[in-house]
Formats: structure tokens, C-alpha cells, sequence
């Protein structure tokens, strides 16, 4: 970690660009529109070789069926790759937009071609699907082909089918475009800056020691906000209403159904979880009730919750973050040591905020045969280098499950956030291991239970807040805009309770949120993992460097068991009503500490 630093410009962190051309073999966009363009001479190439084919297939047959439907979507995986990720760092640039829907379009078009396989696949009896996935042939594919067979009921005809595959380019997906369009030229004007900063930095201010600042920093925010808000409200309303519709055909029960599906967990154990959470907001109350007296408040403020408790304005450099998040893994395992430091070497890592780039950070999984990407907006907050941490697990976890193959190396979201906390709480105890004091280790901890709160209980506090829309979206017809804020407030002020100063210029903030948008019932999975890599890590804490190589061997697994299973391999029992309990028990235990490190550094009193 480094102090206050003077310079201007971070140089590492300015260098700190991903290099594309790889997917495209350094083609640029002609790479990609050539990618496409084989992919759907093989998707019409298999269409007709293999329709109608499945009925009396063997195993040979079956497994070449799914090798030759790996070539064509680890081209077209490679052609979105490029598009999406160029259009994420300039969402600004209509080129690199116009790109992205052309193959948005062709890809829904190959994918339309090829809704007959799974269609077959699903319609066959189930002792012959059996016998086939007991085939030594098809084992790389089982675990997908048995998961396709959970979406039957939910199945519609093959035409039905196409046409809600192609209806989406110029529906949902349209409008989800449109929606980060308009949330990355959001930018706001703070009174120290000469110009507009994009909206991401202008909420890492939110992190600042400086109240006034903070203060300063969100009610621009919140009229950054207002110009678009009409707008995006309408494309909320419309997203929710498509989703309605596609559940309404699918005959899924409730709006969270297929998000239940697709991470494979089932409604009971997701309720279990939110119940489980909700049940213990006063945890994040009392952290709340407690930062406010570290900050020498009555109450905090909504704009208070991410400030820091140290009184500095450090900054961590980039190249000093890199060392430390690397250090760190090395420690752990030099395999996975050695597979975070390829993101560096590789220029798979783009870091620097910039005017109209995509919010927040996230790794893109790419394909098997391509290295994964991450993106970070990296301010040199302290709290940035647990972020690099957190997205290089995510990296990691993609790069050894590579050899599981284009259809078993991505994990379901409920089990996608195990690596990045366990690679993250990897670098926080470091952290605390090296304090020198207690208000060094009282400021870590600090950050630590701020990343949980705001990971867990107010993921699902957001969750509640998707669940209360989507229902009243079906209920009573079109939301207003003073409809969103108030569900927005109301679910937020469940969580916080009393430890937080209410205030209706928070009542737009849930209108940047992409996950609304782009993942409907996504958030739940931040809470899932978190509790799921916390268990995790609390296994490693008992059973020492015997660990290792199961953890390694849950990530090498991709997601090529369900979760249940991948829990096993490393002593977890996701079937236990008492999970989430447990793993909010070590939530609970980190407070304490927190509480006590207070009371030994005398910086707060009841």
C-alpha cells in the first residue's frame, strides 16, 4: 500500500489497456464479421446433417454432434467477445455499437438455426437419454445435456422458439443496449473538477474522507440522474413486461423461476437464503450504528455508508496493487499465483476509467479457447485493489476450467463468486496479518464489512426491491417513476433500519444499476456466493494446506457438476438448512472484531 501520492497520472494504471486482437487473430472487426461468417456456413452445415438425427444417434454420434456445435459457437463466442468487450470501454462510439448489434444479429440468427438440436434432445424418453449419457464418449457433455433436460417444461415448439429468438435483437436486447448507452454518458459535474466525470467516478467520491465532499459528490449524482431518468424508467417498464410475457409462455410460476433454473438451485433453498439474510439485517445495522460513531456521527447519511474510517486520503497505485493481489496468490497456491499474473503479461486487463466506458469491473469468460478478460475502473481507492482481487479470482477460476470445454467451464452465478471472495478474503487477511496496530486493523476490517453489506445484505435488499417491481409490473400495469423510488426506498430502508438518515434524493440511484437490466434475479447470487466462499474459506482455515489442492480442484471443475457437488469437493454442504446461517455467523464474527479493534484503538464509544 502507498500513501497520498502528488502525481498526476498513474502510469502503469494509464497502461494498464486489453489487447483484443487475439480473439480475431488481429483482425479487428473484419476478424470478427469473418468469425460469424463461418459460424453460420457450420450452423447451416450441421442443421442439415443433423436434423431429425438424434432419434436413433448412438454415443459416437452424439458426441461428434456436440464437437461440431462447440466449432461453431467458439467462433461466434470469439466474434461477441470482440464486439462486446471493444464496445464496454467506448459504449460512446457508434462504430463499436453498430458492430455489436450486426453480430447480436447474427448470432441470434445461428442460434435459431440451431434450436432444433436441443429441441430433440429434449423430446427424447428418458431411458434412452440414460444410456447415452452413460456413453464414456459423452461424458465432457453430460452434465450440460442433463441440465438442458430441466428447461422441458418450459420448452415452446421449435417455431415458437425461433421466433422469440430473433424477436430479442429488436426487443429485450435492444433495449438493455439503450439502457447502458444511457447510463455510460451519464456524467457529473463535482465542484472541484473543471469538467464532467463519468458517473463511475464520480460514485468512487462516495469513498472520500471528506463528508462535505461526499455530500457534494452524491447530490450531483442524483442530478446527473434526473435528465434520463423518463427514459430508463420506460425501458424498465418494458423489460419487465417482456419478462412477464416470456414467463407467462414458459409457464414459469414466478418471475425469479428461470433465474433459479439457469444457476440450478432450487426456489426452496433461494428462499432459504433471502429469508436467512433478511432475518439478519441487524448485522448490518449495528456495522452501520457503529461506523457512525467511528466517523464521529449521530447517523449516517445514505451518502456516509462507503466512507472510510481512517482519516487519510490514501491512494493505492496500480503497479503497488498488481504486487500485493499477485504476492498474495502466490502465497496461496503459485498455480493460481501464475494463473493471475497471465492477465497482467497478456494485456488481458483493461483498467483506467475513461468518458463512455461501461461502469464497475467484471471478467469476461470469452471461450475455452481464448484467455478470459477483465475489466476494472481503477481509482486508487484502497478498496480498488480488493476489487482487482475479487474480478482475478473470477479470472482464475475461468482459466483452469478452460480444458472442461466450451459447454462445462462457466459455472451457474450461485457458485461464480466463490474464487473472487476467496480470492479477495486471501488478500484482506494478509492485510490484517500485516497491520501494525488496531486502528490499522479496525480501517481493514472496516472495508471488509462495507464489501459485505454491501454484497450480501444489500444484494438482497435489491433483490427485494426486483421482487416488489416485477410483482407489481404484473399486478397493476406500467410503474412511475415515483412508483420505482418509492419500492427502491422502502426495500432499502428495510435493511437499513434505523441506522441510516432516510432521504428521498437516494430514491433514483436504482436506475444505474445494470443488473436490473441485464440479469433479471441476478443479485441474490452476489449474497449466494458470498456466504458459499466465506464457508470456503472457513474450511481452509480448518483444514490448512491440505486445502489446496481441492480448492484448486472446485475451480479446475468449472461447471461441470452442479453445485451441490462442486461443494463437495471441498467439504461444503450447500444441502444444509443451516449454510447460510453458518456463513453468516463469520460475518458476524468479523463485527466483533471490528467492534473490539474500536475499543482497543479508542476511537469509539457506545
Amino acid at each position: 500500500m502507498t500513501g497520498p501520492t502528488t502525481e498526476p497520472r498513474d502510469g502503469a494504471l494509464q497502461a494498464a489497456r486489453w489487447d483484443l486482437q487475439p480473439l480475431v487473430d488481429g483482425e479487428g472487426p473484419a476478424g470478427a464479421l469473418r468469425l460469424v461468417g463461418e459460424a453460420k456456413a457450420l450452423a447451416e452445415a450441421f442443421a442439415a446433417s443433423r436434423r431429425g438425427s438424434l432419434t436413433d444417434a448412438g454415443a459416437s454420434s452424439l458426441a461428434a454432434a456436440m464437437r461440431e456445435l462447440e466449432e461453431i459457437y467458439d467462433r461466434l463466442g470469439l466474434a461477441g467477445s470482440y464486439a462486446s468487450l471493444a464496445y464496454a470501454v467506448d459504449t460512446q462510439d457508434p462504430e463499436r455499437g453498430a458492430l455489436l448489434q450486426k453480430l447480436s444479429e447474427a448470432g441470434a440468427e445461428i442460434e435459431t438455426s440451431l434450436l432444433f438440436f436441443d429441441l430433440e434432445w429434449n423430446a427424447l424418453p428418458q431411458d434412452r437419454v440414460d444410456e447415452l449419457l452413460g456413453a464414456g464418449e459423452v461424458e465432457p457433455y453430460a452434465h450440460h445435456l442433463s441440465t438442458l433436460r430441466r428447461y422441458r417444461p418450459h420448452q415452446l415448439s421449435e417455431p415458437e422458439e425461433r421466433v422469440l429468438t430473433e424477436a430479442e435483437v429488436t426487443g429485450r436486447s435492444a433495449f438493455a443496449r439503450l439502457f447502458t448507452e444511457q447510463t455510460s454518458a451519464v456524467t457529473v459535474d463535482l465542484a472541484d473538477v473543471d469538467e464532467p466525470v463519468p458517473l463511475e467516478e464520480a460514485l468512487s467520491r462516495l469513498q472520500d474522507p471528506d463528508r462535505e465532499r461526499r455530500a457534494q459528490a452524491a447530490g450531483s449524482v442524483t442530478a446527473a440522474l434526473q435528465p434520463g431518468l423518463r427514459t430508463r424508467t420506460f425501458i424498465f417498464n418494458t423489460l419487465l413486461a417482456d419478462k412477464a410475457t416470456q414467463d407467462r409462455l414458459r409457464s414459469y410460476p414466478h418471475w425469479l423461476a428461470s433465474r433459479n433454473l439457469s444457476n440450478e438451485a432450487g426456489d426452496e433453498s433461494v428462499q432459504a437464503l433471502i429469508y436467512a439474510v433478511v432475518g439478519h439485517y441487524e448485522l448490518a445495522r449495528r456495522w452501520y450504528r457503529l461506523k457512525a460513531r467511528l466517523l464521529g456521527l449521530d447517523r449516517l447519511a445514505y451518502y456516509d455508508r462507503m466512507a472510510p474510517v481512517a482519516a487519510t486520503d490514501r491512494r493505492v497505485a496500480y503497479a503497488d496493487a498488481r504486487e500485493l493481489v499477485l504476492d498474495c496468490y502466490r502465497g496461496f497456491s503459485e498455480e493460481l499465483g501464475s494463473a493471475a499474473a497471465e492477465f497482467f503479461e497478456g494485456s488481458y486487463i483493461d483498467a483506467p476509467p475513461q468518458a463512455g466506458k461501461r461502469g464497475g469491473a467484471f471478467c469476461a469468460y470469452a471461450v475455452p479457447s481464448a484467455h478470459p478478460y477483465v475489466m476494472l475502473n481503477y481509482t486508487s481507492r484502497p478498496g480498488d485493489v480488493l476489487t482487482m482481487a475479487h474480478e482475478l479470482g473470477h479470472g482464475v477460476h475461468a482459466a483452469l476450467a478452460r480444458p472442461k470445454g466450451l459447454f462445462e467451464f462457466s459455472t451457474p452465478l450461485t457458485v461464480a463468486e466463490t474464487a473472487s471472495i476467496f480470492g479477495e478474503t486471501i488478500v484482506l487477511e494478509r492485510l490484517l496479518e500485516e497491520a501494525p496496530d488496531a486502528a490499522a486493523r479496525l480501517s481493514l476490517l472496516a472495508e471488509s464489512l462495507d464489501g459485505a453489506v454491501a454484497a450480501i445484505f444489500r444484494q438482497v435488499a435489491m433483490n427485494r426491491f426486483e421482487h416488489r417491481i416485477h410483482t407489481e409490473r404484473r399486478d397493476t400495469g406500467e410503474l412511475s417513476v415515483d412508483a420505482f423510488a418509492s419500492a427502491w426506498l422502502e426495500t432499502q430502508s428495510d435493511m437499513l433500519g434505523d441506522s441510516v438518515e432516510p432521504s428521498e434524493a437516494y430514491g433514483s440511484w436504482w436506475s444505474y444499476v445494470p443488473h436490473f437490466v441485464d440479469s433479471p434475479g441476478y443479485v441474490y447470487a452476489y449474497a449466494y456466493g458470498n456466504l458459499l466462499a466465506l464457508s470456503v474459506y472457513r474450511r481452509f482455515e480448518e483444514v490448512g494446506e491440505g486445502f489446496v489442492e481441492s480448492y484448486l480442484e472446485l475451480l479446475r471443475a468449472g461447471g461441470s457438476m452442479a453445485p451441490e457437488q462442486l461443494g463437495q469437493i471441498v467439504g461444503v454442504d450447500l444441502t444444509d438448512p443451516g449454510f447460510w446461517n453458518a456463513g453468516l455467523d463469520l460475518v458476524a464474527r468479523r463485527l466483533e472484531a471490528a467492534e473490539r479493534a474500536a475499543e482497543e484503538a479508542g476511537v469509539a464509544s457506545s
